[in-house]
């Protein structure tokens, strides 16, 4: 193999390096999103490894505004060369990229599949996980339906996305499962643009209240097409009150309607406890499937 040139992300990179690619995994797809060219608004640098002027890696390092604490990492390298050092390379590069820089200090964290050859290469480059993430799909019927308690004031209903309620409620629960990398200081109309705005992919809301306040709430981001199969998922947050007590019971139930008749598929990361403690048994049971799982892991 010839000596490789690196050098800037350039227009057109994106093409080139997509013929040599294979289809991505999903942690791959999301990082191949954060190639770019050189930007400070946010800052970003992404670096390109040519063999004799054929992309053939690639890799990138920038700031995260939602996660402000670590800067996100991404290197991906052609089959045909791997294993020569490239992947180290770019990290290096990277790094370099990294502590001359305005974020300088911050450490870097990147998104891996579990048992993937990126997990093996992070760690081997200091990279540890600090979160498991999982894409659970609940089968149809998983959880009994059960009634709701009146002697606790529980009430199930539709509630807008737009609802300043829903989204101080999804603030406060996405801020509470990620002390792990704790977000930036956000008004509530970025957090509604988004996580429950048209733009972000939010469909609908449903809210399970205890004695008029939000215990639980589900927001749905894809709905299955009108031509497709009747066990298509549709794509679900579900998150709760994180503060008060008798939260599981109250996943459950809000869970157990969503399943009533059709799957949903969850983003269950290993801090959503209340959660895990519903989705994990179904998962033992065979009632619910792991599609895929991935780390976030950091230096």
């Amino acid at each position: 193999m010839a000596e490789l040139n690196y050098r800037p992300w350039r227009e057109g990179d994106d093409r080139a390096l997509n013929e040599i690619w294979s289809d991505a995994p999903s942690a791959a797809a999301a990082g191949r999103e954060l190639f770019r060219p050189a930007s400070d608004t946010p800052w970003s640098r992404t670096i390109v490894a040519e063999d004799q002027g054929i992309p053939v890696a690639a890799g990138v390092v920038g700031e995260a505004s939602v996660h402000p604490e670590r800067l996100w990492a991404y290197v991906e390298v052609a089959k045909d060369h791997r294993q020569a050092g490239v992947g180290s390379t770019l990290l290096a590069m990277l790094r370099r990229e990294a502590a001359a820089g305005p974020q300088a200090g911050k450490p870097l964290r990147a998104k891996v599949a579990t048992g993937s050859a990126g997990a093996a290469f992070a760690a081997s480059a200091g990279l540890k996980p600090i979160q498991r993430s999982r894409i659970v799909r609940v089968r149809p019927g998983a959880l009994r339906l059960g009634g709701l308690a009146e002697d606790s004031g529980q009430q199930v209903e539709d509630l807008a996305t737009g609802s300043v309620e829903l989204t101080r409620a999804l603030w406060d629960f996405y801020t509470a499962v990620h002390t792990w990398d704790p977000p930036a200081d956000l008004g509530l109309g970025r957090v509604n643009q988004l996580f429950l705005s048209e733009g972000a992919g939010a469909h609908g809301a449903v809210v399970l209240r205890e004695q008029g306040a939000i215990k639980a709430f589900a927001i749905s981001y894809s709905l299955p097409a009108a031509d497709a199969p009747e066990d298509a998922a549709a794509d679900v947050l579900l998150g709760y009150d994180t503060t008060a007590p008798g939260t599981e019971a109250a996943v459950e139930k809000l869970l157990a309607l969503l399943v009533h008749r059709y799957p949903v598929e969850l983003e269950l990361d290993d801090s959503m406890t209340a959660l895990a403690a519903v989705v994990d048994p179904l998962i033992a049971a065979g009632t619910a499937d792991v599609l895929s799982e991935t780390l976030v892991v950091s230096e």
